[in-house]
């Protein structure tokens, strides 16, 4: 019956140690749970069988549960859980489409220094170089940038 409990102890001490490695990141009451559990099935070796017992089985512990993190590691468990692509994409979105740099236009309100303009019968919001500019005035985009329009 001893011998039941002893293994019962480091086993359950071991798969929660690579429960921790494997599936919690960080360290967390899993690991240390799994710690405690381990260390209370060394103990229980020292106080259940005579020392020499115990310090063979307190080896083999030792020995399994880093052999288990070890191959933790190395097996590639971790390629499974990582991501191995990114987004490449950005956000367009057509709003600026046909509008070019250069393009003269008038400002529907007072741009200070952000505002509505009209370029070719459509407004957009614009961005002022120099500050204000009044309504009415004749405007030239001077630059396109991030769905960000520039113009003096």
């Amino acid at each position: 019956m001893s011998i039941l409990i002893l293994v019962s102890l480091l086993g359950i001490g071991l798969i929660l140690l690579l429960a921790e490695i494997l599936f919690v990141p960080g360290t967390t009451v899993v690991g240390i749970f799994g710690l405690v559990i381990s260390l209370s099935g060394v103990a229980y070796a020292f106080l259940t069988f005579n020392p020499e017992i115990a310090w063979w089985i307190t080896t083999g512990a030792v020995i399994i549960n880093l052999a288990a993190v070890v191959y933790g590691f190395r097996s590639g468990v971790w390629d499974k859980f990582s991501l191995k692509s990114s987004m490449q994409g950005g956000a367009f979105d057509d709003r600026l489409v046909g509008l070019q740099v250069g393009m003269m236009g008038k400002a529907a309100s007072d741009i200070k220094p952000y505002g509505k303009a009209d370029f070719q019968d459509q407004i957009y919001e614009v961005k002022s170089e120099s500050g204000f500019i009044p309504v009415g005035t004749e405007i030239t985009v001077i630059r396109i940038e991030n769905n960000l329009i520039l113009v003096k």
